[in-house]
């Protein structure tokens, strides 16, 4: 009996495609590219039966690429953390000419707060402090031409307060005021820094550690939270949740 196997043996079945979607970095296209891929082939492996893709917007012809590759209808998941300019108006238009459904950015996921509770327990038990005598800064982006960026950082970060009760909750942002640099000043030792990003790249890498360092801030500074290891299944849940939703029989 020959080994050979018909087409609809060997190729998956793919019943869902999703495309993940970032800003990247118009200086390093290729890097904040290969970033975005590392969470990809991560929800590659929680979904095996999807097609999973990545783009940033700043690489020249990606997003096209993928969205020739996805085949009808792709889910669009926005991994930008608030729901302002590039979700609204810059993303919506790149996708236009083609059938797609654009999901809610990663920032404004109703499983996020929970997430950032759960790190942010395990870094006080590590640390011996109690959340009472704890002061929790935000680090956003924010922005110079609209209010949603803070919008949505206060809202997670009052999420975060809601369950936890810091003995201070600030806000500091890169690109409106309250500044970083301003909101950390006699934060004391038992600070916590939460960048609020998505990823490592651009500002977390330069503005967020010039800030705290110019401020002589000595608490405890956190990777962005998009890194953090829950944040795959997190994605995962979501697409499979908008997948059943769209296929349910009306």
């Amino acid at each position: 009996m020959s080994g050979t196997r018909s087409p609809s043996e060997t190729m998956p079945d793919i019943r869902s495609s999703a495309i993940l979607v970032s800003h990247g970095q118009p200086s390093e296209p290729d890097v904040a590219e290969a970033e975005l891929a590392v969470l990809r082939d991560q929800l590659r492996d929680l979904l095996p039966d999807w097609q999973i893709l990545s783009a940033t917007l700043a690489a020249p012809y990606a997003l096209q690429a993928a969205l020739d590759l996805a085949g009808p209808d792709p889910l669009i998941y926005p991994h930008f953390m608030t729901d302002g300019w590039f979700t609204k108006t810059a993303l919506p238009g790149r996708i236009a000419p083609v059938k797609a459904r654009m999901l809610p950015p990663f920032g404004v996921d109703p499983g996020l707060p929970g997430l950032a509770v759960r790190w942010l327990t395990q870094e006080l038990a590590q640390k011996g402090w109690a959340a009472s005598e704890t002061c929790l800064i935000v680090a956003g982006h924010g922005s110079g031409r609209s209010r949603n960026a803070a919008r949505d950082t206060q809202a997670f970060a009052n999420a975060v307060q809601a369950r936890m009760g810091f003995g201070d909750l600030r806000l500091g942002y890169i690109e409106e005021p309250p500044y970083l640099g301003d909101a950390v000043v006699n934060a004391g030792e038992r600070a916590i820094c939460l960048p609020f990003f998505a990823a490592r790249r651009g500002h977390v890498l330069d503005d967020l550690p010039e800030a705290l360092d110019q401020a002589d801030f000595t608490g405890l500074r956190l990777d962005p939270i998009g890194l953090h290891p829950e944040v795959p299944n997190l994605i995962a849940a979501v697409l499979g949740k908008a997948q059943l939703v769209h296929s349910a029989p009306a």
